[in-house]
């Protein structure tokens, strides 16, 4: 007999969806904020919807709204009626199924800027990183090759960078990994049972959700806006969730650019001592300081239990897949038990590579950090000349904008109307844990400064689109492009 086919609840997709009640004419708002959540996997393909009387008077909208935006699903072949099963979520023939709500790499066409990506181009000087890794090579050929803790010496350059943070370490208190995204999903394996309940950020990087409901975890909430953590609230927060970890980006927020400094960082770690709670920390963008000069200290040094994660994807480059987790040593045991359970080591020679561009700088180079605030200051300046209802705060550092949209606008319909105009874009509601944020929009900086300025003008038209100044793309039948993390 055929399993049931999952459901989403009424409540649960009212939160995905959002508010469609500015837009006219509504039912084509809330069929291209469904259309968008079944494309991006947050509403996987099979997935039963909610009835049309229930979403209903979960949206707080007519039924005629409802069935009209329904109709519309299935005449494009988002959406199919199965007896005895209701209405069910499915993708047109061409289109792309993105399988969670995280985001992925994939390859656009020629002329698409993909703004999906928060990660900066090769820097100059890896190519010959990548001879003296080679030439270093053969001196590793005789054994295995499965260097389950790491290169020793990655560990050691690892651990004298954290040192000059401010934050004593030995090589013993780093394990190298192939990547922070599967340094984090060590991590989340070796504290993290189905079950515990664990504090994350909102909004923040889609995959850490996505490890986090793999692995059976309960979220709870802790807000995150761009002047930063309320953390007056904090300790009540930490308190009532009784989580077992917090997952946290206190340097250059991934998606808002906040920065949390040091008197912060030290309240925020009271609040889950108190609580019993592990900190677990990304610090993928803490190299990304635009400005220069001294920076608050890591927030282990405030908490000495924390768990850090770092990788070498935004300081140096994606493609060097090498990343670590930073721990007390006390933990280490329990970290590689969970790591063997899905690989046995990073690549060697991407760690010779990561070690020769540590040793050439430990931290973002001169020429990267003037591309990037190149980059910056041309997005920042054509958003203002193009699009001044939209607004920002330029950070200190990172890699993105995060762009607050003018009210009654949808970042999502903002993201699917800029897709023929050749921009990919990941809207708000990506970063959200339990949907909403629509009216903001992440826009990376990485691309070359004439090319940023050319993405505020497709942005600025998409906008434009969406706000009746414009054709409505909507009407338009689109596949769906992978977006990068």
């Amino acid at each position: 007999m055929a399993s049931p086919a999952p459901t989403v609840s009424a409540t649960r997709t009212a939160r995905l969806v959002g508010d469609v009640t500015s837009t006219r004419p509504v039912y084509r708002a809330l069929a291209d904020a469904l259309r968008l959540t079944v494309a991006d996997g947050r509403i996987a393909p099979g997935t039963r919807l909610p009835s049309e009387r229930d979403l209903t008077h979960a949206l707080g909208l007519s039924r005629t709204t409802v069935t009209r935006a329904y109709d519309v699903l299935r005449d494009t072949g988002y959406l199919r009626s199965v007896r005895g099963s209701g209405s069910v979520a499915t993708l047109p023939t061409g289109v792309v199924h993105r399988g969670s709500g995280g985001l992925f790499p994939g390859d656009v066409a020629d002329g698409v800027l993909d703004l999906t990506c928060a990660a900066p181009r090769a820097p100059a000087g890896i190519v010959e990183a990548y001879e003296r890794a080679v030439e270093r090579l053969p001196s590793y050929l005789g054994g295995t090759g499965y260097l389950t803790y790491g290169l020793p010496e990655l560990r050691e350059a690892l651990a004298e960078r954290y040192t000059a943070r401010g934050v004593p370490t030995r090589a013993e208190d780093v394990l190298v990994t192939s990547g922070a995204v599967a340094g984090l999903g060590v991590v989340l394996r070796a504290l993290v049972s189905p079950g515990d309940r664990v504090l994350v950020e909102d909004p923040t990087y889609p995959n850490t959700l996505d490890l986090l409901r793999g692995g059976g975890a309960r979220l709870r909430t802790l807000p995150v806006d761009p002047d930063g953590w309320d953390l007056d609230d904090a300790d009540r927060v930490a308190r009532s969730a009784a989580a077992r970890a917090a997952v946290l980006v206190p340097d250059f927020h991934n998606p808002t650019g906040a920065l949390l400094d040091d008197e912060g960082r030290a309240r925020l770690a009271a609040a889950l001592r108190s609580a019993g709670t592990v900190p677990v920390v990304d610090e993928t963008i803490a190299e990304i300081d635009l400005i220069g000069g001294p920076m608050a200290l890591p927030l282990a040094a405030h908490a000495p239990e924390a768990v850090s994660v770092g990788s070498a994807s935004k300081s140096h480059w994606g493609g060097l897949r090498t990343g670590w987790v930073r721990a007390p040593h006390g933990r280490m045991r329990d970290l590689v038990e969970a790591r063997v359970a899905s690989d046995l080591g990073a690549p060697v020679l991407e760690q010779l590579v990561h070690l020769e561009l540590l040793r050439a700088c430990p931290g973002l180079t001169e020429d990267r950090r003037t591309d990037l605030v190149a980059a910056r200051d041309a997005a920042a300046t054509a958003l203002r000349a193009q699009l001044p209802e939209v607004r920002f705060t330029p950070a200190r550092g990172g890699l993105s904008l995060w762009c607050e949209l003018p009210p009654g606008t949808s970042a999502s319909r903002v993201a699917v109307a800029a897709e023929p105009e050749g921009l990919l874009l990941a809207p708000g509601p990506r970063f959200a844990v339990e949907g909403g944020l629509d009216r903001w929009l992440r826009l990376p900086h990485v691309l070359p400064a004439e090319a940023m300025t050319d993405a505020v003008g497709r942005l600025a038209r998409a906008v434009h689109a969406v706000a009746g100044r414009g054709p409505d793309p909507a009407d338009r039948r689109r596949p769906v492009r992978p977006l990068v993390a």
